[in-house]
């Protein structure tokens, strides 16, 4: 209860207390001004009360800003950290990459030099299996066998 509502209040207990007496003693203008009173007491309590809603939702809003806020910094903050280790991921695999490429290259070149040093240690082997793989090709091909 803030002061609006307690003036408010008392003010109506006020006006009815005098509406009360001028009745009592027959003064009307006292009744009046009790009426007056009542009047304006029930005015300012409404707004007093109306005044605390104010401030209640007003602190209420003020919360809730601070939790979206908080909210969204953790957001930004578990983005970063997702965008660090999406970024550092990304290097290894680059980094994995390169060196499967290098150890395949490596791989691919010891094989064609066994594989050219095989042909030229077996060259009369190489042709006969030439011509089979040519004969082969051509027998494959024709449209009727």
């Amino acid at each position: 209860m803030n002061g609006d509502q307690f003036r408010g209040a008392s003010r109506h207990l006020k006006g009815r207390a005098q509406t009360a007496v001028g009745g009592i003693t027959g003064d009307p203008a006292r009744q009046v001004r009790g009426a007056v009173n009542q009047v304006a007491g029930g005015a300012q309590y409404a707004y007093g009360r109306a005044r605390d809603r104010a401030e209640d939702l007003f602190d209420d809003g003020r919360d809730i800003a601070h939790e979206v806020r908080d909210r969204a910094g953790n957001l930004i903050e578990d983005g970063r950290h997702l965008v660090d280790e999406t970024r550092d991921r990304a290097g290894s695999l680059v980094s994995d990459g390169r060196d499967l490429a290098r150890h395949a290259r490596k791989r691919g070149t010891t094989y064609s030099r066994q594989a050219m040093r095989y042909a030229d240690h077996h060259r009369i082997s190489m042709l006969l299996g030439l011509a089979a793989v040519a004969f082969a090709v051509g027998w494959l091909s024709r449209r009727t066998h």
